[in-house]
C-alpha cells in the first residue's frame, strides 16, 4: 500500500460526499492513519467512525489559530507523528463583483486562505522536527481561469491566494525534506453544487469538457494520495490539475 505508516490530517473532511472524506478515505485504503478535523456541526467523529481503520474525528475551526494548534495537538497524542495535511477546508458563494460586502469576502478567504496558513503553520514544527512531511492544499480551476462556475470573485481570489502560498511554502520548507503542493480541481459533483446546477446544465457543461464528464471526489482523493506518497518525491511547488482538460494550459 501507498501510505503505510503514514499519519494524514483532512481538514473539512467530515461531509460523506465530499472531497476530503473521499480523501480520507482512500488513504486510509491505502494504509494511512487519518484524522478528521471538521466543525462540530459537522460531526467528525461519526465520519471517522464510517471509515473505520482506526480514524479519529476532532473538532476545529480552521480560521481560528488556537483551534488548529489544538488539533494537531491532539493528533500527535494520538499518532505521534503527522506526515500529511490535506488543506481542503473551503467555502464558496456566486456572487457578482459589485455584490461582495466587506463580510463576504473575509468568510470566504478566513476559511480558503487563512485556514491553509493556520493550519499549515500548525503542523509545520512536527514535520521539520521529522525533517519529512507533505502538505497538499486543495486551490480551485476558478483561480486560473479567473472565475469559475458556482464561485464569485473572492473565491478565485481565495484560491489565487491558496496557490500563492502554497509556492512560497515549497521554496522555503524543500530544504528540510517537506513539500508543498496544490491541486486545482475543475467543477466536481459533491454538495457544494447540489441543487445548484439542473441535471441539463451538468449535461451541458459536460460536452465542453474534454473528458465528458464532471469530476467525482475520489478524483481529487486520487491525486492527494499520489502527493502524499513517495512516487512524488520530487515534486514540491507544483499545481496539479484535475479538471477533465476543462483548462488546458
Amino acid at each position: 500500500m501507498l501510505l503505510n505508516d503514514n499519519v494524514a490530517i483532512i481538514t473539512g473532511g467530515a461531509g460523506i460526499n465530499g472531497l476530503g472524506f473521499a480523501t480520507a478515505r482512500l488513504m486510509a485504503a491505502q494504509g494511512a492513519r487519518v484524522a478528521i478535523l471538521d466543525l462540530e456541526r459537522a460531526d467528525p467523529a461519526a465520519a471517522a467512525a464510517l471509515i473505520g481503520h482506526g480514524a479519529i474525528g476532532l473538532v476545529a475551526d480552521v480560521t481560528d489559530k488556537a483551534s488548529c494548534d489544538a488539533a494537531v495537538a491532539g493528533v500527535l497524542k494520538a499518532f505521534g507523528r503527522i506526515d500529511t495535511l490535506i488543506n481542503n477546508a473551503g467555502i464558496t458563494q456566486p456572487v457578482k463583483t459589485l455584490e461582495i460586502t466587506g463580510d463576504d469576502y473575509d468568510r470566504i478567504l478566513d476559511v480558503s486562505l487563512r485556514g491553509t496558513l493556520y493550519m499549515s503553520q500548525a503542523v509545520l514544527p512536527a514535520m521539520r522536527q521529522q525533517q519529512s512531511g507533505s502538505i497538499v492544499c486543495i486551490s480551485s480551476v476558478s483561480a486560473q481561469r479567473g472565475g469559475g462556475i458556482l464561485g464569485g470573485p473572492h473565491y478565485s481570489a481565495a484560491k489565487a491566494g491558496v496557490l500563492g502560498l502554497a509556492r512560497a511554502m515549497a521554496r522555503e520548507f524543500g530544504p528540510e525534506n517537506i513539500r508543498v503542493n496544490c491541486i486545482t480541481p475543475g467543477l466536481i459533483g459533491t454538495d457544494i453544487i447540489k441543487g445548484k446546477l439542473t441535471e441539463e446544465k451538468k449535461a451541458e457543461i459536460a460536452e465542453t469538457i474534454p473528458l465528458a464528464r464532471l469530476g467525482r471526489a475520489d478524483d481529487i482523493a486520487g491525486a492527494c494520495v499520489f502527493l502524499a506518497s513517495p512516487l512524488s518525491t520530487y515534486c514540491t511547488g507544483i499545481t496539479l490539475d484535475v479538471n477533465g482538460g476543462m483548462l488546458i494550459h
